[in-house]
């Protein structure tokens, strides 16, 4: 049976708070359980930059599932692991290398965005096997093009060597390219991004993974839980939530140059007080709003899907967010 269609008050604010921001945005949501989706931009790949590592775990939790792994799998990090940017787990590696295991990779992968711990669940599973995931669930209009370490090179103009992984080197490799490679690496990026993905297609993924039609119990469980728990973006999706409200999401923040910030994403599951549930992802392809006015607009969605969960139709309206809540408490992929 086709779903039905979506609330067409809702779907006039999402046009609305889309059209409102002046900058490509993709917004969906979708009733978990009535399966309808509101759209904006539906046929658009936006960056999905840590987005992808909703994708990555879900590849994880099904090995588990098929009985090829389990939580408990040691793992053994060594220094080849290191990635870019955040990655705590990265710094924590010795000579003798760093010993975990597959839940404290997913939990840190997810609930901290690090970036170290996601390459090394990549590494344990291959990105085909996640690629391949995405397709055996029937998951279209999700692409994995590459590892945190080879897509944030790529997005700067670089090709990824393992010294990048130290220090500031990364860095400091990319502020010797000339403005000219760094602003053609980036707009071929963002013409094409190899982590592209539709917010229709990601809000259709998280209702199947609500719905429990992706993963095992149990599995399903897990994930739900990490994702409750994810620290990055408090003042993004989750900062416009009512009382009674939850938010179980992942965020995504691409680099920044000259002003210019890619990647600015949240999507995830919000389950209203009677646990009526729905799965929304708001994606920003590239931005020069300041950071309160992203977050204002991320709070029109939510309160969007707060008034048609109330049965009352949305303003669509962007109400000025507090300059107090302007600063995000991860550090973007800057410059």
């Amino acid at each position: 049976m086709p779903a039905p269609q979506a609330p067409a008050g809702l779907q006039k604010a999402l046009e609305k708070i889309a059209g409102s921001y002046g900058e490509p945005v993709g917004i969906a949501v979708s009733d978990v359980r009535t399966r309808w989706v509101a759209q904006v931009a539906p046929d658009r790949a936006f960056p999905q930059q840590s987005v992808s590592k909703t994708w990555v775990a879900l590849a994880v939790m099904d090995a588990i599932d098929r009985g090829q792994l389990t939580l408990d799998s040691p793992i053994l990090m060594v220094k080849a692991d290191r990635s870019v940017f955040n990655q705590p787990l990265g710094r924590a590696i010795k000579d003798e290398g760093f010993q975990t295991t597959v839940a404290n990779l997913l939990r840190h992968a997810l609930i901290e965005s690090d970036n170290s711990a996601n390459d090394t669940l990549i590494r344990l599973i291959g990105l085909d096997a996640v690629r391949e995931t995405l397709e055996r669930k029937g998951i279209a209009g999700i692409k994995m093009g590459a590892d945190e370490r080879h897509l944030q090179a790529l997005v700067a103009g670089l090709t990824w060597d393992p010294a990048y992984s130290e220090g500031r080197n990364f860095e400091n490799a990319r502020v010797k390219l000339s403005p000219q490679a760094r602003q053609a690496a980036l707009q071929a990026y963002l013409a094409d991004p190899i982590d592209g993905a539709s917010p229709a297609a990601i809000a259709r993924a998280l209702a199947s993974l609500k719905r429990g039609d992706l993963l095992s119990p149990a599995s399903t469980q897990f994930m739900l839980d990490v994702l409750g728990r994810v620290r990055t973006g408090p003042n993004r999706l989750k900062g416009g939530l009512s009382s009674g409200w939850s938010l179980a999401h992942k965020t995504g923040t691409g680099q920044e140059l000259k002003g210019l910030s890619i990647g600015i994403n949240d999507v995830g599951l919000m389950t209203a007080p009677d646990g009526h549930a729905y799965a929304v992802a708001v994606m920003i392809a590239q931005t020069r709003q300041p950071v309160q006015n992203r977050l204002a607009m991320m709070h029109a969605v939510t309160a969007a899907v707060t008034a048609t969960w109330e049965g009352k139709t949305p303003s669509g309206e962007i109400q000025a967010a507090p300059k107090t809540l302007a600063r995000p408490r991860v550090r973007a992929k800057k410059h």
